[in-house]
């Protein structure tokens, strides 16, 4: 957070404030009826284990990119600016080589403007929230838009129940700029962390250079995402309430002045389980993971674009983000809740 001084004898503190949301998802529901007989499982075990009524799935042919590109459109447009800076979290990209966020931002029309993919797996909206805040106010950039989107329909084994249930497609976005930390939408702390020691408890092992494509050895799981379920419920639990704390504490905020907390939409058993332990009344807790399921990096712009239309939830409001994901990774940050307009599309 930088400072700087106001004509007055007064100094204002400046943040990066959010300005605009945008949020693209598949056209195609499937419900936990739909994959019954897929994976040999209930709607009742589904909804009991993870809280997921449904997600949403891209048709064949549709990309990252695709719904990333409408995401940030649709960003710009709220925000009624363009952007000088673009990053992309995804863990999904359209290809291994090059990444895919230039290619969106030439799509949406944002020419010679910087753009890079950030990889930070399901975190990688609050390293993106971070790394675009720093820009901001290091002078890089002045309205950097920030995409998360993911097709994890790509990589998750059509086999697998433990992960086909869990994950669904989509895209979110946001574009800030400099302001007032006062202001609607100012960013106020960050807590971001990572433990590589703990890589494979989610992973797809192969298609890097560990273990090329051409390595004929790799076996068929070997090539899917692969999540340990167990250990990734107890660590994403433990790391997304140490980071909420550290957050609090960087503030100066109480668990009960936190009026918004959203928590990566991973498994609502997971987000139960942050919220009781910060102690943060369950009226002030949002999410959507029951409609659209885990998605990845999209998971908090698209919860926040969710929570934008709720009544109870005002521009100002003390605010919570966290996430956990591979890496592994986790982060939290707090700031006042926006003072925008989502823009949803669908992609047909």
């Amino acid at each position: 957070m930088a400072h700087e001084m106001t004509e007055g004898d007064g100094i204002t503190m400046s943040a990066s404030v959010i300005r605009g949301m945008g949020v693209c998802l598949p056209q195609g529901v499937v419900t936990n009826d739909d994959l019954v007989d897929r994976f040999q499982t209930s709607d009742t075990w589904i909804r009991t284990r993870t809280g997921i009524h449904r997600r949403r799935w891209v048709e064949p042919g549709t990309s990252t990119g695709d719904l990333a590109t409408v995401a940030g459109a649709a960003a710009l447009t709220s925000a009624g600016t363009d952007a000088d800076f673009v990053l992309l979290a995804t863990t999904t990209p359209d290809r291994p080589c090059p990444a895919t966020a230039p290619e969106v931002a030439s799509r949406i029309g944002l020419t010679d403007v910087p753009a890079v993919d950030v990889s930070a797996v399901c975190s990688g909206f609050v390293y993106g929230l971070a790394l675009a805040s720093s820009l901001i106010s290091s002078g890089v950039c002045t309205r950097p838009l920030l995409i998360g989107a993911e097709v994890y329909t790509s990589i998750i084994d059509p086999l697998d129940r433990g992960t086909g249930v869990i994950f669904g497609d989509g895209a979110g976005a946001v574009l800030l700029e400099r302001g007032d930390e006062a202001e609607p939408g100012a960013v106020h702390a960050f807590a971001l962390g990572s433990d590589g020691s703990n890589s494979d408890l989610i992973a797809i092992a192969a298609g890097g250079s560990r273990a090329p494509h051409r390595d004929v050895s790799a076996s068929r799981e070997d090539r899917y995402f692969r999540m340990q379920g167990r250990s990734v419920y107890t660590q994403a639990i433990q790391r997304m309430t140490s980071s909420c704390r550290s957050v609090l504490s960087r503030t100066g905020w109480s668990s009960d002045a936190v009026e918004v907390f959203v928590s990566h939409q991973a498994n609502q058993r997971i987000v139960d389980a942050v919220g009781d332990r910060l102690g943060i009344d369950t009226s002030h807790r949002f999410g959507n993971i029951a409609e659209v399921g885990n998605t990845a990096a999209a998971s908090l712009p698209l919860a926040m674009a969710d929570t934008a239309g709720r009544e109870g939830v005002v521009p100002g409001a003390r605010t919570l983000l966290t996430a956990f994901g591979g890496g592994l990774t986790w982060g939290s940050v707090a700031l006042n809740w926006p003072d925008v307009k989502p823009i949803h599309h669908l992609h047909r």
